[in-house]
């Protein structure tokens, strides 16, 4: 008997650290995706999911959308990223998804997960998690 080993859990929020966690589960797409032939004469589905590491204002956000990470506009710029041509790679995907939340000043870390829903009969899905991080920057939001 082998032990398989444990992945230690997710931990993004960090109140020490002054961080909050946006995520988005299961965002289901369409998208031009794949080396082989046939997968570049059509789209297939992909599943996108994130979880950014995000800092906290240090004045309270005052219930103000405009005081905080607006998880619609990365939705709304991911759909856009996954419609804007074949790319081969889900890595290269998940590269540009990543780059596209980090360009949020608040935006600390992006971790993407991509997933190709229909590419084995027998895996529910295959594909990449990766994490980048923010260059440093001054912070912006008050």
């Amino acid at each position: 008997m082998t032990n398989a080993p444990v992945i230690a859990p997710l931990k993004i929020a960090d109140a020490a650290a002054g961080l909050r966690h946006v995520f988005v589960r299961d965002l289901v797409l369409a998208c031009s995706i794949g080396v082989h032939a046939h997968e570049k004469k059509g789209a297939q589905r992909v599943r996108i999911n994130l979880d950014l590491g995000v800092y906290e204002n240090t004045q309270p956000h005052q219930d103000r959308l405009e005081n905080v990470v607006c998880y619609e506009d990365i939705i709304t710029r991911v759909r856009a990223v996954a419609a804007d041509g074949h790319v081969n790679l889900a890595e290269t995907l998940a590269e540009r998804v990543a780059s596209i939340c980090l360009q949020d000043p608040s935006c600390h870390s992006a971790r993407v997960r991509v997933e190709k829903l229909d590419v084995f009969d027998d895996a529910s899905s295959v594909g990449i998690e990766i994490e980048r991080f923010a260059a440093p920057r001054a912070r912006t939001r008050p």
